[in-house]
């Protein structure tokens, strides 16, 4: 079965775990891996993808809601993912699912399939993408995933008041107190880890569920997948990779550097280079 795609990545949203602590927050998708912006890595994967039975027939990165954020956005990178072929359009005001459904009223009429990628994860290889296009040749909604090798335990919501509190703390902001402060909580219970796993992207789907999958009326969810799930639809899982990783801190983009084999940058930040 011959498909033809239309790539979705969701860049619109401002990662707070990533910018903690840093005295000028910046965002991860600009950062340097490479001598190319995270987020052009990322378009790249899909750019240079070929399969025998898969057409990348478009790729539409979905950036911030707001006009003016979204004019700087298009000044860091329009022209740059231009070049590849994508198609830079308005996101969603606050969630990422706003995003998503934003950019599926840009899917051109031609494509079979959706596929649905984190702007973060530009290290996904052309096997992991092999093993979600070669399901999603076969079934309506397949997503990637990776076993959970670690113990995974539930704690309180409530923090646990330190015994031995800094005294030094008292004179902080809250905010640097939690940056530069330890966050105690208590264990509320051991879970089951038999069966659980761990999911990446991309998530490809067959675009008339996806569509449908976004018509709900409740789109709160995690993940696409989520969505399709709550229509009484099958998701299928293939095996995803520990390469695969989300840049979430900024620790992650120095692994996503180990991992392509690319050094440190030195001097101007990669979006203001000419």
């Amino acid at each position: 079965m011959n498909i033809r795609v239309a790539v979705i990545i969701p860049a619109a949203g401002f990662s707070g775990r990533y910018v903690e602590g840093m005295e000028v927050p910046r965002s991860k998708l600009d950062e340097d891996l490479g001598g190319r912006a995270v987020l052009q890595r990322t378009v790249e994967a899909f750019v240079n993808y070929e399969h025998e039975e898969v057409m990348i027939g478009s790729i539409i990165v979905a950036g911030p809601h707001d006009p003016g954020q979204m004019e700087r956005f298009r000044a860091r990178h329009g022209d740059k993912l231009g070049l590849l072929g994508a198609r830079v359009v308005s996101g969603g005001v606050t969630h990422r699912w706003e995003t998503v459904r934003a950019a599926l009223d840009h899917v051109p009429d031609d494509a079979t399939h959706v596929a649905i990628h984190d702007g973060a994860r530009p290290c996904v290889s052309r096997e992991l993408l092999d093993r979600v296009f070669d399901g999603a040749t076969k079934f309506a909604a397949v997503i990637p995933v990776m076993e959970v090798g670690d113990t995974i335990k539930r704690v309180s919501e409530a923090r646990v008041q330190d015994p031995k509190p800094d005294p030094f703390a008292a004179i902080l902001s809250e905010g640097a107190s939690a940056a530069h402060g330890t966050s105690y909580r208590c264990v509320e219970q051991t879970i089951d880890r038999t069966r659980l796993v761990m999911v990446q992207t991309p998530q490809v789907f067959e675009r008339g569920l996806i569509v449908r999958a976004y018509a709900q009326h409740d789109l709160s969810s995690t993940d696409d997948a989520g969505l399709v799930e709550r229509l009484g639809e099958r998701v299928i899982t293939v095996p995803g990779e520990a390469r695969n990783i989300k840049i979430t801190r900024p620790s992650d983009l120095a692994l996503c550097r180990n991992i392509l084999g690319v050094r440190e940058p030195e001097g101007r930040a990669t979006h203001k280079r000419f």
